[in-house]
C-alpha cells in the first residue's frame, strides 16, 4: 500500500485526485492539505509514502514547500502536479529535489505511474523533461535565466514577483532582512533585471506565476 499525501489549494481538484487514487488497490490518501504550512505539520504525525504537490498555492507556495519537506525529511518523494508547462519549472525542481514533475493536462493514469515510480526510489522524468535536461547538460549557459537560480534565489524571486515585499518575504521565509535583500540582488543581477515590477513582468511573461 502506498500512502499519498495530496497538497493542493483547490477542494474540488483534492477530491477529484482522492476520488482516482480510490480506484487502484495499492493506493490510499492518508492526508490532505490546502498549502504547504498545513502539509509539513501533517507529515509529523501522519505516515505518508509519496507527496502530491500543487505548485501555484497561498501561503505557502510549492518551492517553498518542496525546500520545507527536504528539510525534514531528504528521502520522502515529492510529484509536482503542476498547471505550469513542464518546461517552465521542471529542470530548476528536479535539481532543487522533486521525484518528479507531471501537469495537470497529463492523463490520470500518468500520475498513478508516475506515484508508483517515485516510490520505489526512482524520478519519473516524461520525454520532454528530459529533452530539457540533457540539453541543459550539454549547454547550460543556454538555459532560461531563472532556471540558473539557486532554491534560495528562486524563492525569494517568486515571492516578489507576487508583490510581497522584502520584509514580508524575510519573515515568511524565516531568514533576515538583509539576507533577503542579498538574495534580491543576485536574483536582479542574474536575471538582468532592476525592479521588482521587472521581476513581476519577467515572471508572468515566463508563466512562472498567473
Amino acid at each position: 500500500m502506498i500512502r499519498v499525501a495530496i497538497i493542493d489549494d483547490h477542494a474540488v481538484v483534492r477530491a477529484g485526485l482522492r476520488e482516482f487514487f480510490s480506484e487502484h488497490e495499492d493506493l490510499r490518501v492518508t492526508c490532505e492539505a490546502a498549502n504547504g504550512r498545513e502539509i509539513v505539520d501533517m507529515l509529523q504525525r501522519d505516515d505518508v509514502d509519496v507527496v502530491v504537490m500543487d505548485l501555484s498555492m497561498p501561503d505557502m507556495g510549492g518551492v517553498d514547500t518542496l525546500a520545507a519537506i527536504r528539510a525534514r525529511s531528504s528521502d520522502l518523494p515529492v510529484l509536482v502536479l503542476s498547471g505550469f508547462p513542464e518546461t517552465h519549472y521542471a529542470p530548476a525542481l528536479l535539481r532543487q529535489g522533486a521525484s518528479g514533475y507531471l501537469n495537470k493536462e497529463c492523463d490520470p493514469q500518468e500520475i498513478v505511474d508516475a506515484i508508483r515510480t517515485v516510490f520505489r526510489g526512482r524520478k519519473y522524468i516524461t520525454p520532454a523533461v528530459g529533452e530539457l535536461l540533457a540539453e541543459g547538460f550539454s549547454g547550460l549557459d543556454d538555459r532560461p535565466l531563472h532556471e540558473q537560480l539557486s532554491e534560495r534565489e528562486l524563492q525569494v524571486f517568486l515571492r516578489l514577483a507576487r508583490g510581497e515585499t522584502v520584509g514580508a518575504a524575510a519573515s515568511a521565509m524565516f531568514l533576515s532582512v538583509k539576507t533577503v535583500s542579498t538574495y534580491r540582488t543576485r536574483v536582479m543581477e542574474k536575471l538582468k533585471l532592476a525592479s521588482n515590477s521587472d521581476l513581476t513582468y519577467y515572471a508572468l511573461k515566463n508563466g512562472l506565476i498567473d
